[in-house]
C-alpha cells in the first residue's frame, strides 16, 4: 500500500499554513510612539485640521508621519518617544478643547497589509504597559436613588389616577405611602397590586392615617444592585471611547467592583479625570415665593430643599425633579452670541415630551439646573483600612451646585442650551460627562497599577526566551531521538506556533496576555506529545514485522484515537475556564483552545501530509529514519 493525500488535501493544508502565515507576519513589524487625535462631540478631524497639526510639528522640527482615517481620527506616528510627548504638549494647546489628544502605541504594520485587513495581535496591560484600575461602586447610594425614584413614581401614578394621598417617603428599602381616608387606601392598593409584581404590598392604619408600605422582592433587589454595576459599566465603556483607548478591558470583579484596562494609555491623569468623575444634571423650578432668610434659619417649607450656586448665593428648589440627566443623549460645548461658553443638551424622546409638556405650563417661572457630583471623603479615623488595603470602603459626599437659573420664555423640546458656566474647559468637560452618561451610583478607584511599556517589553522578551529555549531543547530532543521525522514534529510545531498567532490575529476583540504566552508553550508542549504517540506507534509496528508503508498508516491510524481524547478532553477544561474565568483566565483558555485545534491540525494533518510526500511513494522503502 501507498500513504498518499489526493491533491486537494495537500492544497487545503498548504492553503492554511499559508493563510497562518498571512496574518501572523504583521506581528513582526513592532510599534510606533504616536498621537491620536479625535474630535469632541463625535465630530471628525477634517484633512484641513490634520495640515495645520503636520505643518506646526514641522515648524518645530518634529518629525511625525500623519494619518487620516475614514473615521476622522488623526494618527500621528513617531520615531522615539521623547518627539511624541513634545508633540502632544503642541498639538493639545493648539487645537484646545475641540479635540481630544491622547498618547498612545500604533502597530507599524505597512499601510498596504493593513488595507489587506492584517494586524498584529492585540497585547493586553502586561504586555504593552498601560493603566489598570479597581473601581467599586457605592451600593448604598445607588439603592438610595432607586427609593428615591421609586417614591416618585408611586406618588406620580396615584396621582394620575386621581388617588389623593397625604405623604409618600422611603422607610429602609420600602416605601411607606400615607393616605387620609381607607377607601382611598384600599383603591390604591388594589391599583398598585395590578400594575407592579416587584411589590409586597401591606396595609396598616394608626389613628386617622392609613398606610400602605410597598417592599420589593429579595430577587427584584439583587437584580436592582445587578444592573447597577451593569449600567455602570456601559458608562465606563462610553467614557474610555471618549479617550481614544482602543482595546479596553472593562469587566465586574465580585459584586461592586469594576476592572478597567487600558493598554497603550499613558495620560493615567487624564484617565482619572474621566473616568472617576460622577456627575449628572437635575433641572427643577426655583420657589420664587420662599423666605430666603427663614431659609437659612433652617425653616424651609415641607415641599422645596436649600441650595447655593457656584458663588454662595442661596436658592430655594422644589423637591420635584423635571427631568434628570438620565435623559440626556447629547451634549456638547460652544460660545453663545456673545462668546460666553455654554453646553447643548439633546434629550432623548420622552425627556423632550417631560421637557416640553412642563415648559408649556409654567412659562415665566424660573428652572434651575441643579449640577450633583459625588467625591471621595478623607477618613479621619487613622486606623480605618487605607486605598488598596483590605477592607478599605470608600465614602462618598454629595456635592450640588445650581449652575443655572433661567427664565422659562417658551416651551421648550428636546434640544435646549445651559449658560452660566465659567470656563469653555469646564463646559467641555460637563458635555462629555453628560454625552458619556451619568454613573447609576458613585464609583471610586481603590486601586491603581501603572505599567510602564518598557515594563511590558520586559515581559514580552522574557516569554520569547521561554519560547525560544523551550522549542530548542525539544527540537534538538525529537532530531536526535526520532531523526528525519524529529525534523518534521519540528516543522510542524513551527506550523502550529504560526496558525495559533494567525488566528489570534484575526480575531476580533482577543488579547494576547502574559498568561496566554503560558497557553502557547503548553501547546507546544501537548503538540510534540501527539507526535511521539505516532512516531512511538510506528516504531512498534516496525518491530512487529511490519511493512514501512503499513507501520505508518496504522501509526497514524492508531495513534488518532489517542491524540483525539487527550485533546477533546483539554478543550472542554478550556471551555469552561473560558466561559467563567475572568481576566488572565480568560485569555489563557482561549489561547489553549485555539492551541489544541491548531495543533491537532499539524499533529494529524500537515505532519501527516509532509511524511506522505516524502516517504508515502516509495512502494519498496525498508527502513525508515526514525
Amino acid at each position: 500500500m501507498l500513504n498518499k493525500f489526493p491533491l486537494w488535501k495537500n492544497l487545503m493544508v498548504f492553503a492554511i499554513i499559508l493563510i497562518g502565515f498571512f496574518y501572523a507576519v504583521p506581528n513582526l513589524y513592532g510599534e510606533d510612539p504616536a498621537l491620536q487625535v479625535s474630535g469632541t462631540n463625535g465630530n471628525p478631524v477634517t484633512a484641513e485640521v490634520a495640515g495645520e497639526v503636520e505643518n506646526l510639528l514641522k515648524s518645530k522640527n518634529i518629525n511625525g508621519v500623519p494619518e487620516l482615517d475614514d473615521q476622522g481620527q488623526l494618527l500621528i506616528r513617531f520615531t522615539n518617544t521623547d518627539d511624541q510627548i513634545m508633540a502632544k504638549d503642541l498639538v493639545q494647546d493648539y487645537l484646545g478643547e475641540r479635540y481630544i489628544t491622547a498618547l498612545n502605541l500604533a502597530p507599524a504594520t505597512p499601510a498596504f497589509m493593513r488595507a489587506l485587513g492584517m494586524h498584529p495581535l492585540k497585547l493586553g496591560l502586561d504586555l504593552r504597559g498601560g493603566v489598570h484600575f479597581l473601581m467599586e461602586v457605592d451600593m448604598d447610594e445607588a439603592m438610595k436613588k432607586m427609593r428615591e425614584q421609586l417614591v416618585s413614581d408611586l406618588r406620580n401614578e396615584l396621582r394620575e389616577n386621581n388617588l389623593r394621598l397625604a405623604g409618600a417617603r422611603a422607610d429602609g428599602d420600602d416605601v411607606l405611602i400615607t393616605f387620609r381616608d381607607a377607601q382611598t387606601r384600599d383603591d390604591a392598593l388594589a391599583l398598585l397590586k395590578k400594575t407592579h409584581r416587584d411589590f409586597i404590598f401591606t396595609d396598616s392604619e394608626q389613628g386617622d392615617r392609613y398606610f400602605i408600605r410597598a417592599a420589593l422582592t429579595q430577587a427584584r433587589l439583587s437584580q436592582i444592585r445587578t444592573s447597577a454595576v451593569d449600567q455602570n459599566i456601559n458608562i465606563l465603556r462610553n467614557r474610555v471611547n471618549e479617550l481614544g483607548v482602543a482595546e479596553p478591558l472593562i469587566q465586574r470583579q465580585g459584586a461592586e467592583r469594576v476592572v478597567v484596562e487600558l493598554p497603550g494609555v499613558q495620560d493615567t491623569a487624564r484617565a482619572k479625570e474621566i473616568l472617576g468623575a460622577t456627575a449628572t444634571l437635575e433641572f427643577r423650578l426655583v420657589d420664587s415665593n420662599a423666605d430666603i432668610n427663614a431659609a437659612l434659619n433652617g425653616r424651609v417649607p415641607p415641599n422645596d430643599e436649600l441650595h447655593y450656586d457656584k458663588n454662595g448665593y442661596p436658592v430655594i428648589l422644589e423637591k420635584r425633579i423635571i427631568l434628570t440627566g438620565d435623559h440626556i443623549v447629547d451634549a456638547s460645548s460652544s460660545t453663545d452670541e456673545n462668546g460666553r461658553p455654554q453646553v447643548n443638551i439633546s434629550l432623548d424622546s420622552r425627556g423632550g415630551s417631560i421637557m416640553s409638556q412642563f415648559t408649556k405650563d409654567n412659562v415665566g417661572k424660573a428652572m434651575a439646573t441643579n449640577f450633583i457630583e459625588f467625591k471621595v471623603e478623607e477618613n479621619d479615623d487613622p486606623n480605618a483600612p487605607k486605598i488598596g488595603q483590605p477592607g478599605y470602603k470608600p465614602k462618598f459626599k454629595k456635592v450640588e451646585q445650581v449652575i443655572n437659573v433661567a427664565t422659562i420664555q417658551s416651551r421648550l423640546g428636546s434640544n435646549f442650551r445651559i449658560t452660566g458656566i465659567d470656563s469653555s474647559r469646564e463646559a467641555h468637560n460637563l458635555a462629555l460627562l453628560l454625552r458619556a452618561g451619568a454613573l447609576i451610583a458613585p464609583i471610586q478607584i481603590v486601586e491603581e497599577r501603572t505599567i510602564g511599556p518598557s515594563l511590558g517589553q520586559e515581559n514580552i522578551d522574557n516569554s520569547l526566551k521561554a519560547m525560544l529555549y523551550g522549542f530548542t531543547a525539544l527540537g534538538l530532543f525529537m532530531i536526535i531521538y526520532y531523526k528525519a521525522f524529529g525534523f518534521i514534529a519540528n516543522l510542524a510545531l513551527f506550523f502550529d506556533l504560526v496558525l495559533v498567532v494567525g488566528v489570534m490575529s484575526m480575531i476580533p476583540g482577543a488579547t494576547m496576555t502574559l498568561p496566554g504566552m503560558a497557553g502557547i508553550v503548553l501547546t507546544i508542549g501537548m503538540a510534540v506529545d501527539a507526535n511521539v504517540l505516532v512516531y512511538e506507534r510506528i516504531r512498534e509496528e516496525l518491530r512487529m514485522g511490519r511493512p514501512v508503508q503499513l507501520a505508518i498508516h496504522e501509526g497514524y491510524a492508531r495513534a488518532f484515537a489517542t491524540i483525539a481524547d487527550s485533546n477533546i478532553t483539554s478543550f472542554i477544561t478550556a471551555f469552561i475556564l473560558f466561559m467563567v474565568g475572568t481576566g488572565a483566565v480568560k485569555g489563557f483558555a482561549l489561547v489553549l483552545m485555539i492551541g489544541l485545534a491548531t495543533s491537532m491540525f499539524t499533529t494529524v494533518t500537515a505532519c501527516r501530509a509532509v511524511v506522505n510526500i516524502i516517504w508515502g511513494g516509495r512502494q519498496n522503502l525498508k527502513t525508515l529514519s526514525i
